[in-house]
């Protein structure tokens, strides 16, 4: 309809005929409705005319509840996940629906309000109030925001999660293999009560020790010096200093047990 009346329009065509254009355009199913429809008209006495004919065809094609469906539908309209062309073009699709008069600051807060939140935010503060400038400016907004966005996803791939695993195992580190003997980092472990035969060396309060050959007894008592039993109180051999008999009731027994350990000591390296 609205491009016959277009054409109707541009070659300046009188409204007595644009009526008799309109009826040779139909086509299909609307040549049997209109000549059932103007026969109606013509026993009700009544006068047909172009006006008359398009009251009729959109009551027909277009009633009034599919009409009023677009507009609600151009109220409602949100970008969502189109882009920003997309919308543009829904936008003024719709737009030709709505019944009230729109002036062009009220079509560009309405197109504003539907954008996303983020560019809504960039567009809004421009204050704009040209349809065509705030379409552009929206679509330029959209691109920069899309490089931006690509730029930062490729930083992340190149070094974020592989420095990420790379301080993960670096943390890692000093757990997954125990640490050498004689580091200063941990303090040594007590040996279990079981294990006394395991023992180092360097433990003198628990045991004695040789200082000719480094056996667990004392110097007097080792086999590398030929066997003799030697007396540290009376210098005989054959006998001990705890199986003396010249100081055994004169010398009492704590001073026997330290007399080994003062040796012991005096010779410590």
């Amino acid at each position: 309809m609205r491009d016959m009346e277009r054409i109707y329009d541009a070659k300046r065509c009188p409204t007595e005929n644009r009526l008799a254009y309109s009826e040779y355009l139909l086509a299909g199913e609307a040549v049997h409705w209109w000549s059932s429809m103007k026969m109606m008209l013509e026993d009700s006495r009544e006068t047909v005319t172009w006006e008359l004919f398009k009251k009729k065809f959109y009551a027909e094609y277009f009633p009034d509840s599919v009409r009023y469906a677009k507009e609600v539908e151009f109220l409602q309209l949100m970008q969502g996940e189109m882009s920003v062309s997309e919308y543009a073009e829904k936008f003024k699709h719709l737009g030709r629906f709505h019944t009230l008069k729109m002036a062009e600051d009220w079509q560009c807060r309405k197109f504003e309000n539907g954008l996303r939140g983020d560019l809504k935010l960039m567009v809004a503060l421009l204050s704009i109030k040209e349809f065509p400038a705030l379409v552009e400016k929206a679509r330029v907004m959209e691109k920069l925001k899309a490089e931006v966005e690509a730029q930062q996803r490729s930083q992340q791939k190149v070094g974020g999660p592989s420095g990420s695993m790379s301080r993960q195992d670096d943390k890692r580190k000093p757990y997954s293999r125990p640490p050498p003997q004689g580091s200063r980092r941990f303090p040594p472990q007590p040996h279990p009560p079981q294990s006394h035969q395991h023992q180092s060396p360097h433990h003198h309060s628990h045991r004695p020790q040789c200082f000719h050959c480094g056996g667990p007894h004392m110097r007097s008592a080792c086999p590398q010096l030929g066997g003799r039993k030697t007396c540290h109180r009376c210098g005989q051999e054959g006998h001990f200093i705890r199986n003396c008999p010249n100081g055994r009731g004169t010398v009492s027994r704590p001073s026997t047990q330290s007399q080994p350990q003062q040796t012991r000591g005096s010779a410590r390296p």
